[in-house]
């Protein structure tokens, strides 16, 4: 294992801070896994995963059985690591200015297509090549002026060449569930079934600029754009693991977690061993668009009425609100047959505040289909 240190720039005054890459592996060797945790930094079921997936490719490193190089990230965000308000941790925003750390990532199609028109071959591995270093350079080239900024360009410079990239999260409570691509499922549903990911959402373009699809979106920008007239390679597996809730820190489930991921990653001949037999996927997957996202019609007290990664019918009763003054108890109800995948941690509620997600089979909304 080889550790590299990527100092962060403008951060405060007098103080410094960096991110810690782990590279297992032989570099260049034709095949690239990356994984990174915790870039939601209060998300901490995810770090400790990633611990374990570090000792287990410490001894496939030893015993000459990867067949990728593989670059783990236990802390992609020290930044947000390090914001803490009367002792809780907020590592989901960026407290000067509100900002989401995995939303916004740059999209860089139009520079990219720009440095390879005329450049391509019918040589399908040399246009891969040619497309991982035009947009090596086009993120060398962005513009970067606070610390927001530098992280998003160093993550996306240690991601963009990966054939497999994996974005370890948690949600506030939730069940094992997972986002990825339409084009991406195909080849990311074994890693669903290892995981026993209760609920799989697709969306090829959410509207947020999260960090698996600043990968996989423009990718598939790029094999629109060119790939009528020469030979495109696939773009990266690209996912965002969401290791259950927030509470949700145990060694059990961790190791259970890491274990799912490299077997995964031997599924994929990324690393040898022996291939264990597909388990069953939990239920189908759906698309983003079509999960229902409830919403608290008024204040009061929250009392959750479905299970976690349950199946919900329609009409059933998902959550009460109970006015604390008056007694009075609103009840909100599925539209949607699907799976309770994530909920709400904090049991009083304001108006707007929300409530949870059931999954969708058919679409249902239109624009920004991730949460803030």
């Amino acid at each position: 294992m080889q550790s590299v240190i990527h100092s962060l720039p403008f951060v405060g005054t007098g103080t410094a801070q960096s991110v810690v890459a782990h590279h297992f592996g032989e570099a260049n060797c034709g095949r690239k896994v990356y994984i990174q945790a915790a870039l939601h930094a209060d998300e901490i079921p995810a770090m400790l995963v990633a611990t374990r997936l570090r000792e287990k490719l410490l001894v496939l490193e030893a015993q000459g059985r990867l067949r990728a190089e593989v670059v783990l990230l236990s802390v992609a965000n020290p930044l947000g690591l390090n914001q803490w308000l009367m002792g809780a941790p907020q590592g989901r925003f960026e407290l000067a200015s509100g900002r989401n750390y995995n939303r916004g990532f740059p999209m860089l199609f139009e520079a990219i297509r720009d440095k390879l028109e005329g450049q391509l071959t019918d040589d399908v591995a040399r246009n891969r090549d040619r497309v991982r270093a035009a947009w090596r350079e086009a993120l060398l080239a962005r513009p970067v002026t606070d610390a927001f900024g530098a992280l998003q360009s160093l993550l996306m410079l240690q991601a963009h060449d990966a054939d497999i990239v994996l974005d370890l999260h948690c949600s506030r409570e939730a069940a094992m569930h997972l986002y990825t691509g339409d084009e991406c499922w195909p080849a990311a549903e074994p890693l669903a079934r290892y995981l026993g990911s209760k609920a799989n959402l697709l969306a090829l373009d959410s509207g947020a600029h999260s960090f698996d699809e600043a990968q996989s979106f423009t990718w598939h920008r790029v094999r629109q754009h060119f790939g009528a007239t020469v030979p495109m390679p696939s773009g990266p597996v690209s996912v965002t693991i969401e290791h259950r809730g927030q509470r949700d820190v145990s060694y059990e489930q961790a190791e259970a977690d890491a274990s799912a991921i490299m077997q995964y990653l031997t599924y994929t001949g990324d690393a040898d061993g022996h291939v264990s037999p597909l388990p069953d996927l939990p239920y189908p997957a759906t698309p983003l668009a079509g999960s229902e996202q409830f919403r608290a019609p008024c204040a009061g007290v929250l009392v959750h009425r479905a299970t976690l990664g349950a199946l919900i019918e329609v009409g059933q009763p998902g959550f009460d609100i109970v006015d604390p003054i008056t007694g009075d108890v609103t009840t909100l109800a599925s539209r949607t047959e699907g799976v309770m995948y994530m909920r709400r941690d904090v049991r009083f509620v304001n108006a707007g505040d929300p409530l949870g997600r059931v999954t969708g089979h058919r679409s249902q909304r239109t624009g920004m289909l991730l949460g803030a």
